[in-house]
């Protein structure tokens, strides 16, 4: 039974750092410009960010080489914010942008750069293990129509609902 279970688990965690068919991983990729605050533009939403506006992501290295995650929002109905701690690590080689990222334990999903702003890491295009996750970051609360769709674009070319995304309110932030 006990080789069951972790054959179960195995299996289930390999299918977390999968990625949608037609999303390549950046590379070359550079972590140590990567790291630092990113805000949220835009997603496809879901439940564990439903009702977030100010999202912002926060990577810093960990000691054993990994990034430590931290996700914040404001929860726009209880009038709070909220945070998120993770840790993430590379799923293959540190120069292409593929992680796997847990918030919960022994459990990783998959976080994929599969576009960036190569000269200045100023934006980036991110996907988790399928279409029904999907993110445009940048270092600025506010990016140009010209890179918002650039996102459509690319996100739509692989098969994302580009209709469904919701752009994040980045305006006039609640205090701490």
């Amino acid at each position: 039974m006990r080789r069951h279970l972790s054959l179960l688990l195995a299996l289930l965690c390999a299918g977390c750092t999968s990625l949608p068919d037609r999303v390549q991983p950046v590379t070359p990729f550079e972590l140590s410009r990567y790291l630092g605050t990113w805000y949220e533009i835009a997603r496809l939403d879901h439940r564990f960010e439903r009702g977030l506006s100010h999202v912002t992501a926060n990577y810093q290295m960990r000691n054993d080489g990994g990034v430590s995650v931290m996700n914040r929002g404001f929860d726009t109905e209880k009038q709070r914010w909220t945070t998120a701690t993770g840790k993430a690590y590379f799923v293959e080689e540190p120069n292409t942008a593929h992680l796997k990222v847990s918030f919960f334990g022994p459990f990783y999903g998959s976080y994929a750069v599969f576009g960036l702003d190569q000269e200045n890491y100023q934006y980036a295009f991110v996907s988790g293990p399928d279409t029904d996750y999907l993110w445009l970051l940048s270092r600025t609360p506010q990016v140009t129509d010209d890179v918002k769709q650039a996102f459509r674009e690319a996100a739509a070319d692989r098969g994302f609902d580009t209709e469904a995304l919701i752009e994040v309110d980045q305006s006039d932030p609640p205090p701490l």
